[in-house]
């Protein structure tokens, strides 16, 4: 347990990151303090990682429909969440939550490729040890 500590404290930078970034982009995003940065970070994953497969479940016809654009929703909802619980967190509007949550995703996504790369494309699926077609 011990081990993936660090690697916690790492993904729990990128999306601290991330959302102070996004405060500069976005007006309707800000932050009092740097201690509500850290905790609305904290929040936002253990929102997404206990709340967001709840919601996801419980709207997959809904998102089966809208061929996943309800994910989008999903997202926003979930910083939304963490904003109404976290003091220092505001956010103005839902529209404002749906595209900082964009942003927020595509930071991360790229901070997380540039820092957990192993040398190789991290996109490229190895192809030693498996079965050749």
């Amino acid at each position: 347990m011990l081990d993936s500590f660090p690697l916690f404290l790492l993904h729990l930078c990128i999306t601290a990151f991330s959302l102070w970034i996004v405060s500069f982009i976005f007006h309707g995003v800000t932050f009092s303090t740097k201690t509500s940065l850290f905790v609305s970070a904290l929040l936002l994953g253990f929102a997404n990682a206990i709340v967001r497969p709840v919601l996801i479940f419980m709207t997959l016809p809904l998102t089966l429909v809208t061929f996943g654009f309800f994910l989008l929703v999903i997202n926003a909802l979930m910083m939304l969440l963490v904003a109404a619980m976290v003091p220092g967190f505001k956010i103005t509007g839902f529209w404002t939550a749906f595209f900082a949550s964009i942003f927020v995703a595509i930071i991360s996504f790229f901070m997380g490729m540039l820092l957990f790369s192993s040398g190789s494309h991290p996109l490229v699926m190895p192809t030693h040890g498996g079965i050749y077609i």
